[in-house]
């Protein structure tokens, strides 16, 4: 396989420069052993610091985002604790208007406490007078019996007299026994209300309360308490709001420090790769040379079929630039089609599935437009999604535009060749560290993406 690629690069050195990055190569300068041996280790020593290099900016990455789903969870819990706050300045509202409103109240139990006592006064003096004509209905009562023994004496003449002292006799019974009933009546009233005076008037500090003020008392204590805890409370979140204040600073710092620290392990990553790729510039092999050709080879068909679609008129040069990228109903990670999908299920795979052959170490080899979007993957990541996040993004990986340094980088370059090294997410947590040699894909002379060639280390 090797052979074949580097045969078919020398083929492509005469080549239009479109046709791939064989293109540009030249004759190689002559490099001695010594050199050679020198150049071959710095690849080695730059190929271990970019392995590192990249998973450091992993890691810094995980951590960057970690860190800003903490400070947006931070930002989150200030707006809870403030939210917290108001509704406890509003119990402590609620509580003073129920203290003064049990404040009135009692105010108005003891107007009622004085007013029923102006009602037992009157029960009294209605049983007072109740007594007194009970007494006068006693005395008519004899009066009239009296009257009604002189009347038999009469004989005939006192006939009628002594019925009416009859009448009047039974008369000032009925009045006797109603008098009776009113004074128990009253004086069973007397009683309750009495009752109801000693529970509703307030009495002095050294004597028991009635249980009507002693559940007022247990209700303003209770009142007064949450109150209290309000206040207790609303002191402990304006605490943690001046925390969380300190906390939201220190993670922001944090922050824009992972933020250096990502730009300068990404210095550290771009110059690992550069020499990497000065030492393939001259012509000494490594162990990345293969990937490099097979890359420079397969944008040359890549380029080649594209070029011949165009002439044949299977597609219009408008259609396969085609940028407008239409999202897919219901896909997640999202998923979108473009005029030129059709072609590129068609064309690519025989390019691209041959690659993927090359080698064990071989992840990946797909073309990317210039703006990262992969119409056409390899078969095995083409699985139609499940609904399943996870396993979507493993393995649904068409029809879907990756903008991440690394993709971009690939698809936009249009230098022979590019070798990049990054941590790719696999999905579930599990992320491999990997290489990628990547060359431009031209068609009539434009620059369409490139060909992305991903393998382990």
């Amino acid at each position: 396989m090797f052979a074949v690629f580097r045969k078919s690069n020398a083929q492509a050195e005469g080549a239009a420069p479109h046709e791939g990055a064989g293109a540009s190569r030249g004759p190689r300068p002559s490099v001695d052993g010594d050199t050679r041996s020198a150049m071959t280790l710095m690849s080695t020593q730059a190929s271990t610091m970019g392995r590192e290099a990249a998973e450091v900016r992993g890691v810094i990455d995980d951590t960057q985002k970690a860190s800003a789903r903490q400070a947006q969870a931070v930002a989150e819990l200030a707006v809870q604790l403030q939210e917290i706050t108001r509704s406890q300045d509003d119990i402590g509202s609620q509580t003073q208007g129920s203290l003064q409103a049990m404040s009135r109240a009692r105010h108005a139990v003891e107007n009622v406490g004085l007013e029923v006592g102006g009602i037992v006064e009157t029960l009294r003096q209605v049983s007072g007078a109740a007594s007194q004509i009970t007494q006068i209905a006693l005395q008519t009562r004899l009066v009239a019996f009296n009257a009604s023994v002189e009347a038999k004496r009469a004989g005939e003449a006192g006939r009628g007299f002594g019925v009416v002292a009859d009448a009047v006799k039974d008369l000032s019974g009925k009045v006797e026994a109603s008098s009776k009933a009113i004074m128990s009546t009253v004086a069973d009233l007397d009683q309750r209300v009495e009752v109801l005076v000693r529970e509703i008037q307030p009495r002095a500090d050294s004597e028991e309360q009635g249980e009507f003020h002693r559940a007022l008392a247990e209700v303003e204590s209770s009142v007064a308490a949450i109150g209290g805890t309000a206040e207790a409370s609303r002191g402990i979140c304006a605490g943690l709001n001046s925390q969380m204040s300190g906390i939201e600073s220190e993670m922001r710092a944090a922050g824009q420090a992972l933020d250096a620290a990502l730009h300068r392990s990404e210095s550290f990553l771009k110059i690992s790769e550069q020499m990497i790729e000065a030492v393939a510039q001259c012509g000494i092999e490594t162990d990345d040379t293969p990937y490099i050709h097979a890359a420079q080879e397969a944008s040359a068909q890549i380029s080649k079929l594209l070029e011949d679609a165009v002439r044949t008129n299977a597609i219009t040069m408008q259609d396969l630039f085609d940028e407008d990228y239409k999202p897919i109903a219901n896909t997640n990670p999202p998923q979108h089609t473009t005029r030129f999908i059709q072609l590129t299920d068609r064309l690519f795979p025989q390019v691209q599935e041959r690659v993927l052959q090359m080698s064990e170490k071989v992840v990946f080899c797909i073309a990317a437009d210039r703006n990262g979007y992969i119409a056409t993957h390899n078969k095995k990541y083409s699985q139609p999604q499940r609904g399943d996040l996870v396993w979507d993004t493993a393995n649904s990986r068409y029809r879907r535009i990756f903008n991440d340094r690394t993709g971009l980088a690939s698809a936009r370059n249009q230098r022979p060749f590019l070798l990049q090294t990054y941590r790719r997410d696999m999905g579930g947590g599990n992320f491999v560290i990997m290489k990628e040699a990547s060359a431009p894909i031209m068609v009539k002379g434009r620059h369409w993406g490139g060909l992305r060639l991903a393998f382990k280390f």
